[in-house]
């Protein structure tokens, strides 16, 4: 399968993406502003910002593990419009839960996966959505930075705290660490990345899928769970 949203990581953290198409900074959809307004946000230490970000029930038989980067377009699209049918099929059904860990791929996806993970452990899951939704409006932004503030504001975190939060070299640090993790474990060299773990065994998926073909997936995965 095609492997896409690659980024060498020695340039990735340590240079801005000057390629980057560059517009202004939209408004902030209606939509959005609920959203975050219901994930209302305080700051979480790295210990709380680091743990296991999981969606669904803990017990499911089948875990979904994604790698995903905040400025992938690829990546984006799985969160918007391939996980919302995933999510209502399989996770809230309690067969499958998803993982969500980070591989950014430039400096702009460490900072707003730091941003995500400082709204804390209840409100992860709100912001990435949110993130992924804007996604074409923040990356693009004259200063994505700036664009990444106002999506912090909306969610209750101001400008002091988010500052605090993108200067936490230990959730830098961590947050690069679990790239590394990924690609040791995985091999991991392109986003989305999607791993299908059920009875122990792993099964590894790069690049773009479609509803179908992950529903598929997670339907065998969830019978061989049953012992069908």
């Amino acid at each position: 399968m095609k492997r896409l949203c690659t980024y060498p990581l020695a340039v990735a953290v340590f240079m801005v993406a000057f390629h980057v198409e560059r517009a202004p900074i939209d408004k902030t959809s209606h939509a959005v502003v609920i959203s975050l307004q219901e994930a209302h946000a305080t700051i979480a230490d790295t210990l709380e910002a680091m743990t296991e970000k999981v969606l669904g029930d803990p017990s499911a038989p089948v875990t979904l593990i994604e790698y995903a980067s905040l400025t992938c377009g690829h990546c984006g699209n799985f969160h918007n419009n391939v996980l919302p049918s995933i999510q209502q099929r399989f996770i809230e059904t309690k067969k499958v839960k998803l993982i969500y860990r980070d591989f950014p791929l430039d400096l702009y996806a460490v900072r707003a996966s730091m941003l995500a993970r400082c709204s804390g452990n209840e409100r992860f899951f709100h912001f990435l959505k949110v993130l992924y939704q804007q996604q074409p409006i923040w990356t693009r932004a004259e200063d994505p930075l700036v664009a990444l503030v106002r999506i912090a504001n909306v969610g209750g975190i101001n400008g002091d705290d988010f500052q605090r939060c993108v200067g936490n070299k230990g959730l830098e640090d961590a947050i690069l660490q679990e790239r590394k993790d990924g690609e040791k474990a995985y091999r991991i060299n392109a986003t989305p990345t999607l791993i299908i773990r059920v009875n122990g065994n792993d099964t590894k998926y790069e690049g773009p899928v479609t509803v179908s073909d992950l529903g598929i997936a997670l339907e065998e995965a969830w019978k061989k769970s049953q012992g069908r």
